[in-house]
């Protein structure tokens, strides 16, 4: 009798064995689509926790996002083929309010910058505005 519930356990062991690896596969499925970038964004981290964004490319083309990344390229350079996010070289409130006003202006249609400006050319020449974020 003793060696029919010792298999009994084995059985029960390995079923929850099972359920186990299936939960933390899903588990883990799931955390990689969290991570992932959506199309027409970019990941930034920010600050001295190196907290992650996801931000609009879009907002690339505006003034103070031009900066960052111009302090950013002076800092840590751009390292050609390298992935993942843009590392910006200022601390999370001060990114969080660059975020509020390039975000308020574009809801109230205020360009980023003047048509004469130099500075105002694209990150990406040849892509439209409207072709970067779905």
């Amino acid at each position: 009798m003793a060696k029919c519930s010792k298999i009994h356990n084995i059985v029960l062991l390995r079923q929850t064995l099972r359920r186990w690896r299936s939960r933390a596969a899903a588990r883990a499925a799931a955390d990689d689509r969290a991570v992932s970038v959506p199309a027409g964004h970019v990941a930034v981290c920010v600050g001295s926790a190196s907290r992650r964004f996801v931000v609009r490319t879009a907002h690339l083309n505006h003034p103070v996002f031009r900066e960052l990344l111009r302090q950013a390229e002076e800092e840590y350079g751009f390292p050609s083929g390298a992935s993942g996010p843009i590392a910006l070289p200022c601390d999370e409130d001060r990114f969080r309010a660059v975020l509020r006003r390039v975000s308020a202006e574009e809801r109230r249609g205020v360009p980023a910058v003047s048509s004469s400006d130099v500075a105002a050319r694209p990150l990406l020449p040849r892509v439209a505005a409207e072709e970067l974020v779905w």
